[in-house]
């Protein structure tokens, strides 16, 4: 399980450091690739499998968003942290996320997510608002 919110910065080789807590699920590999919403995700490999799995079905079952799959799958790179806990960003995702000095790294529970920190203040600030709304509503929190 992935939580919490971490500012780092990317080094001169277009690389983050993942936080300590987040490592051991790592340990064995991920996979980084292009999400939603101009961020960028890093799954487990069992999550990625699971999730391409997902994917796959919706493809059989005649879903039409065979251009985002194929987005998907061809962004996608395996990692795995090195032993500072650093995994290095293809400068094709790092331009995808508009990703430069400043990134924030965040906990989303089956993922870690990879942000520019102005995009993710925004992003943050909309969703607390959303929140606010869900809990009024009775979203359950």
């Amino acid at each position: 399980m992935f939580l919490g919110e971490f500012q780092h910065s990317l080094d001169a080789k277009g690389r983050v450091i993942l936080p300590a807590e987040f490592r051991p699920s790592l340990a064995e590999g991920a996979v980084i690739g292009a999400f939603p919403g101009g961020c960028l995700a890093v799954y487990t490999t069992e999550e990625f499998e699971r999730v391409s799995s997902e994917i796959l079905e919706k493809l059989r079952t005649g879903a039409h968003e065979l251009d985002a799959a194929r987005a998907f799958f061809a962004d996608a790179r395996e990692v795995t942290p090195d032993r500072q806990g650093r995994v290095a960003i293809p400068q094709s995702l790092r331009d995808y996320a508009d990703l430069d000095k400043d990134v924030t790294v965040t906990g989303a529970l089956t993922r870690i997510e990879i942000w520019s920190t102005a995009r993710w203040q925004d992003r943050k600030l909309a969703g607390r608002s959303s929140l606010h709304e869900a809990g009024s509503s009775g979203f359950g929190i």
